[in-house]
């Protein structure tokens, strides 16, 4: 590989990126938007449906299990389940096993909840907890910061090495020294950076505004941020790999970026929904880095609490990137 070359190539996309104003303004103005449209739609009034979450398999509560207008949610784990309670995620906690239940002593929805408990007589136990709710706000920006990087990558990689290659540009860069590693390693550092950037931009300026919870940290973020970004960028690169039209290119983008959108946890939990959608949003990339960026913004989880996120998304970065080096072509 000569650096030289490399150099010469990722300037080059630098500067066609940032003189191309509209793109760039779409990229800073889209996830403003939409956090700033949440926050005023969502910051005073919450959700009218109760959440309660039930841990094993014995029935002593079946009137209150009974009850209309609530949901219940299977809980494998008491332990993980608490710290929802706390962020009133959860408004009630049942363990019909032990016979104890958990409510947060300052959730309203929790206190009618244990009057409902109470009435139908099971005889289980309260066990209380303490914690500041969560907004939807603060939940929502990890969705939407991960869904602005995958559209950034998607289509500004995808799209633009597709757009080359119609153009005929592909075919200039062949007849020059420069190899398709080449190539695409300055393609895939220049959207990365800027999409870090940019990012970057957005989440600062949206937080002085909003003021979103973070109890981990900015240097975990920036991981999660970092290996999310090669992840999309490189499943990207199978897309541009071979098609040369616009629209066939815009068509499977669409096919890629819309399921992640809807699957990936951004506008709403899975919490609840079927198995296999559960199990069909662990292969989205996005998937893992909405994940792994609530965990560290809400949970304050370190690096080996996301550890599987992490790897998970580098080794699809691999993968995406073996596949899409090894199928491309100059025309």
């Amino acid at each position: 590989m000569n650096l030289q070359r490399l150099f010469a190539l990722l300037t080059a996309r630098n500067r066609e990126f940032l003189r191309d104003r509209m793109a760039l303004s779409w990229n800073i103005l889209l996830p403003v938007l939409i956090v700033m449209g949440f926050a005023f739609a969502f910051s005073s009034d919450d959700p009218d449906l109760f959440k309660v979450g039930i841990s094993g398999k014995e029935s002593r509560a079946k009137e209150f299990l009974a009850t209309e207008h609530i949901q219940f949610i299977p809980v494998d784990k008491i332990s993980a389940a608490i710290p929802k309670v706390e962020r009133h995620q959860l408004d009630m906690l049942l363990d019909q096993t032990s016979g104890n239940y958990w409510i947060n002593e300052s959730s309203v929805k929790g206190y009618f909840l244990e009057r409902l408990l109470n009435a139908s007589q099971t005889g289980m136990e309260r066990q209380s907890v303490s914690g500041k709710p969560i907004r939807y706000v603060d939940w929502l920006i990890p969705g939407v910061l991960g869904m602005n990087v995958m559209f950034s990558s998607l289509f500004g990689v995808g799209f633009v090495i597709v757009r080359y290659r119609k153009n005929g540009v592909l075919k200039r860069l062949k007849a020059t020294p420069l190899t398709p590693l080449e190539f695409l390693t300055a393609q895939v550092m220049s959207r990365f950076w800027l999409i870090l950037l940019v990012t970057t931009l957005v989440y600062a300026g949206t937080d002085l505004f909003v003021g979103f919870r973070m109890n981990g940290s900015y240097l975990t973020l920036l991981l999660v941020l970092s290996a999310g970004t090669l992840s999309m960028i490189s499943l990207g690169l199978i897309v541009a790999a071979r098609l040369a039209n616009e629209e066939a290119a815009n068509g499977l983008l669409n096919l890629v970026s819309w399921p992640m959108m809807l699957l990936s946890g951004v506008w709403f939990s899975l919490e609840g929904s079927p198995t296999l959608v559960q199990q069909f949003a662990q292969l989205l990339p996005l998937t893992h880095l909405t994940h792994a960026a609530r965990a560290v913004m809400i949970d304050g989880a370190g690096v080996q609490d996301i550890g599987w996120d992490l790897v998970t998304m580098l080794v699809m970065t691999v993968v995406f990137m073996t596949i899409g080096a090894r199928t491309f072509r100059w025309e």
